[in-house]
């Protein structure tokens, strides 16, 4: 008895917050316009975000749909002291400066 009243405690409490009646909003990111600084300044959801975006741009349509972390990581290192000391740079020119294409 005690467990279904702590269930229905629970239910209620959790209904009740606002995360539970509020959607997400939706956010656009233009990649096409975002400079370094933009990129620099995100939070860091977006950074993991653009990044994730940038390497499948990259690897194109002919690579094997893998990740390789180690890779992944050295080039968003690479990608983010680029855009540190190029602000002003759009992350577009960043990424072909960093990744090629």
């Amino acid at each position: 008895m005690k467990t279904a009243y702590a269930l229905l405690a629970a239910t209620i409490a959790f209904a009740a917050t606002p995360a539970a009646v509020t959607p997400a909003k939706a956010v656009t990111i233009d990649l096409a316009t975002m400079s370094c600084k933009q990129f620099v300044e995100s939070k860091p959801d977006d950074i993991q975000m653009v990044l994730t975006w940038i390497d499948g741009w990259y690897k194109g349509d002919s690579d094997d749909a893998l990740i390789d972390t180690d890779v992944f990581v050295e080039n968003a290192k690479k990608f983010g002291a680029y855009c540190a000391t190029n602000p002003g740079v759009s992350i577009v020119t960043a990424a072909e400066k960093i990744l090629g294409k």
